[in-house]
């Protein structure tokens, strides 16, 4: 056997055993577990959603955001730590070679010269919403329109998400918005591994100050930079991670849904389980 195929089956085996102490620690008897996507299925296809009840029991299905069909939500997973030693088991901490204040932190970005973006971009992309928001939503880059205004997600896939947001009955003014890179990479192409090692202390540096009870990580580039996971997003969408103690809900971003509208039942899905875990979290 490929050692890689036995250090992933090692993986699977030793997330089980969190699942399965969890859940005995809740004095569960039966334990219903969630389909598993194929690991090597493209992101145009996507296995069923994870099925079984909470302890509360599964809630009626909700009213979708138009163009997504609407799902009973599925049940909240318990958070995945992920491998030691990765974001997921480290506390939250600020950085102390950064500022301690969002203020602050925004004018060093504004200022910043670490990688060759800074020649190309109009303006530094910080954030969006409340520095109390309980929930933080990060994506992978700005785009023309943010580069432009200065805002994140202000064209068309921030409308886009402002109708997701408003979908579990958030407002845009209620939740924190942000991305890995603050500036905009030439062509929109995809951010590089360098860019995103010499920005992703500053998304840090934000989720330390915000301290969010829940994370929307959207696309793949977020997800990796806050999980070090790879892999298509139908074999990770539809699960909870966790990043230094906060649950991390990966789910598709909102200009591949532009792209792709087949993404948008799957969208939905995670949509549900933010909303529901952030009700849990905040109750």
């Amino acid at each position: 056997m490929a050692r890689g195929v036995r250090e992933e089956l090692a993986g699977i085996a030793s997330e089980a055993r969190v699942l399965l102490e969890r859940q005995r620690a809740r004095g569960r008897k039966r334990i219903v577990l969630p389909d598993a996507p194929g690991l090597n299925s493209p992101e145009e296809k996507v296995s069923g959603s994870a099925r079984g009840v909470d302890e509360a029991g599964a809630p009626p299905a909700q009213a979708a955001l138009p163009g997504f069909e609407a799902l009973a939500p599925p049940p909240i997973a318990p958070a995945s730590r992920g491998v030691p030693g990765l974001p997921g088991t480290q506390p939250l901490a600020l950085h102390p070679d950064l500022p301690d204040s969002l203020e602050a932190l925004a004018a060093a970005v504004a200022g910043c010269r670490r990688c060759p973006l800074c020649e190309t971009r109009t303006q530094t992309v910080f954030s969006d919403g409340p520095p109390g928001a309980r929930l933080l939503f990060v994506g992978e880059a700005p785009g023309a329109d943010e580069d432009a205004q200065g805002l994140p997600f202000v064209g068309r896939a921030g409308q886009l998400l402002n109708k997701m947001i408003a979908a579990i009955d958030l407002k845009r003014e209620e939740v924190y918005i942000c991305n890995v890179l603050k500036c905009r990479p030439p062509g929109n192409r995809t951010p590089q591994p360098s860019e995103v090692a010499q920005c992703l202390p500053y998304l840090e540096q934000q989720i330390a100050l915000v301290r969010p009870a829940l994370i929307c990580a959207m696309g793949l580039p977020a997800v990796g930079a806050l999980l070090r996971l790879k892999g298509p997003m139908g074999a990770i969408h539809g699960k909870t991670f966790e990043y230094r103690g906060i649950p991390v809900i990966p789910t598709y971003h909102p200009a591949a849904l532009l792209r792709t509208p087949s993404f948008k039942r799957q969208a939905w899905e995670d949509l549900q389980i933010v909303r529901d875990t952030l009700k849990r979290l905040t109750a």
